[in-house]
Order: C-alpha cells, then structure tokens, then sequence
C-alpha cells in the first residue's frame, strides 16, 4: 500500500501519532506501508486537493450548508465529466485530543527510511516480518 500525505497537519511527516498508527495498521494487515509527504509548503502540489475539493466547493455553491446531514449529502453527491465520484460519510468516533507517543512506542515502530530525504519518504513493515519482502 502506497501513501501521499501533505507534510503537515495530522498526518504530516513529524507526526509520532500518525506513524504509530500506520505501525497498528500494518501489523493488522500485514502488509507494507510506503508513505510520500509532499515537502513542507507544498500541499498546493496535492491532486487530489485541485481534482477533489474545488468540484466539491463547486457543487455545494449558495447552498446552505445547515447540518452535517446536508454537508455529507452534498459531498457525496460530487461528480466530474471524467468520472470522478466522492464517497462519504459522518465519522461517530470521539476521539481522545492530546494522546502522547512515548519514546519507547516510537522505537517499536518498524521503520525503514529512503536514502533521499527518508523524514519524507518511508516504509513501515509490520512488526512480526523482518525478511526482506515489500508488500505494496
């Protein structure tokens, strides 16, 4: 599995949460994870960004946006002439604000590091597999 994540926010490249989440989701599907963060102040290069969010702005245009109900409804409803189609959904999860990553939970994250620029571009590999096969 391949990811392309901006490099801030939640899931940017500095992020304790995010790679130990990614280590969680690893070890359940037992596969590789490859992530690219776009380098710092280039979230403006996203495509999903230009091809998602501005057909989304587009539809929902001087429409009142009144419950999460009509925003969900409105996002859905997105399409494009080239066959882009949007999937959503209200999440019901409350999560926990503040959860800190200890130092130990760091380094039990099975992390592998590209030659160029590895704080950006990585691989996390599930905690049970150390044999030098990439699932992607």
């Amino acid at each position: 599995m391949t990811i392309t994540a901006d490099g801030g926010g939640s899931n940017g490249s500095r992020v304790r949460l995010w790679k130990r989440e990614l280590q969680r989701l690893s070890n359940e599907l037992g596969i590789d994870i490859v992530v690219h963060h776009l380098p710092p102040g280039t979230s403006k290069w996203n495509k999903i960004e230009h091809r998602l969010f501005s057909f989304i702005t587009m539809n929902w245009r001087g429409k009142p946006l009144v419950s999460y109900a009509v925003i969900i409804a409105l996002i859905g409803a997105t399409t494009t002439d080239t066959g882009l189609t949007v999937r959503c959904e209200k999440d019901e999860v409350i999560y926990q604000k503040g959860t800190k990553v200890s130092d130990a939970e760091m380094d039990a994250i099975n992390i592998v590091r590209d030659e160029f620029h590895g704080e950006w571009s990585y691989m996390i590999r599930p905690n049970n597999r150390s044999d030098g096969a990439v699932d992607s």
